[in-house]
């Protein structure tokens, strides 16, 4: 299913949008971008709280990101609603809670929703994205690489889904 005038739609989703959502949507917008995709395929994100809604990303994430140099500083922080479901193609989700919520949410729709991580080779066991939220700035770094090992996955699904 591609989705709004002919872009395919893909949302990350997490608690609050201000740590894992936004930082994998950095990331994931500048590998669409890479692999010549960025004109075919929208990156947003969301969480499924709206704690913090019209706020910038955690400063910790967006030191993670500018460390990497991505840059997140035009994020603020939305919540996902149950119409989102209906003009996105693709929902990661950063952990099974999330990945419940949505499949709840959006149970009568056609996205494929999935946990973000089921994209990295090196996960095993737990696909949790690592919450950096209550930790260090080594836990956001450890994020924020497994959100890049699991990018090249995302982007080959994607591309395979387009066609």
């Amino acid at each position: 299913m591609v989705t709004t005038n002919d872009k395919y739609r893909v949302c990350v989703v997490c608690s609050g949008n201000i740590c894992r959502s936004p930082m994998a949507e950095v990331v994931l917008r500048e590998a669409f971008t890479d692999a010549g995709l960025g004109d075919r395929v929208v990156v947003d994100s969301a969480g499924t709280g709206g704690w913090h809604l019209g706020g910038g990303a955690d400063r910790r994430a967006l030191n993670a990101l500018a460390a990497a140099g991505f840059d997140g500083t035009a994020h603020r922080a939305r919540q996902i609603e149950p119409d989102w479901f209906d003009d996105r193609d693709l929902i990661l989700c950063a952990d099974s809670g999330h990945l419940a919520a949505m499949q709840r949410m959006g149970r009568d729709s056609d996205a494929d929703v999935r946990l973000l991580r089921e994209f990295d080779p090196q996960a095993s066991g737990d696909l949790d994205l690592a919450d950096p939220y209550y930790g260090t700035p080594d836990d956001f770094e450890e994020c924020l690489e497994q959100i890049r090992r699991a990018a090249p996955g995302i982007v080959e699904q994607v591309r395979a889904d387009l066609g």
